[in-house]
């Protein structure tokens, strides 16, 4: 009986790894989103006249074109784009979007094709939706956090949520379930002058970034 409950545990155990991670089905959304967005974010350091502004890009084409906020990179002298493996490039601006929306364009030379993100249609975006965000607060790059939309500002044209945006995230992706980016994290609102997330963060929706990238004559960049 003992030979046979031996034989038994070894069976086991090459069937079924002690050391084998078992993840439920919200993680392996959460897993899966980020491994497949990672490679299209950057981290945006820009020269600005009284330091240095740090904020998160979207690569969206794979010639090297990120989209980014504007406060990012407004004035800047110099800007120092970083991708996801760690390989810095230096990018020149290309234009920033009309009517006060917080929004910019830079272009880098990559070497090879890059990743990019894929947009979502953020008409369909509901309050209460779970949605994750990618950036670089305070200079951790690659940073991914979870919450929600918590509401929809219609008149501002802008989303809040919850999800944790810090300074240095603006300009990155929020993401639906799919990975699909249905907003670009804008700013933050608390009583300590935005020096810190409390849950009140804001985001201009994909379809003002997807028709702002629409009007760049891209074989002119």
């Amino acid at each position: 009986m003992k030979n046979l409950l031996a034989a038994f545990i070894i069976i086991f155990s090459f069937i079924c790894p002690v050391n084998a991670q078992v993840y439920d089905k919200e993680e392996l959304t959460n897993i899966n989103v980020y491994e497949k967005i990672t490679p299209a974010i950057v981290s945006v350091a820009a020269e600005l006249p009284d330091g240095i502004s740090e904020g998160t890009g979207c690569i969206v084409t794979k010639e090297g074109l990120i989209l980014t906020g504007y406060h990012v990179v407004e004035n800047a002298k110099n800007i120092d784009v970083t991708m996801s493996d760690g390989q810095t490039y230096k990018a020149k601006f290309v234009a920033k979007m009309k009517d006060k929306k917080d929004l910019a364009l830079l272009k880098i030379n990559p070497q090879t094709a890059l990743s990019i993100v894929s947009f979502g249609d953020s008409e369909g975006v509901k309050v209460g939706q779970k949605v994750l965000t990618i950036g670089n607060p305070f200079g951790f790059s690659n940073t991914l956090t979870q919450g929600i939309i918590s509401r929809i500002d219609y008149v501002k044209n802008r989303f809040q949520t919850d999800a944790a945006i810090n300074p240095g995230c603006s300009g990155g992706p929020i993401l639906n379930s799919e990975g699909e980016v249905i907003g670009i994290s804008q700013s933050i609102y608390n009583p300590d002058h935005n020096i810190s997330n409390i849950g009140i963060g804001f985001a201009i929706p994909s379809n003002e970034a997807v028709k702002f990238i629409s009007t760049i004559d891209k074989s002119k960049i």
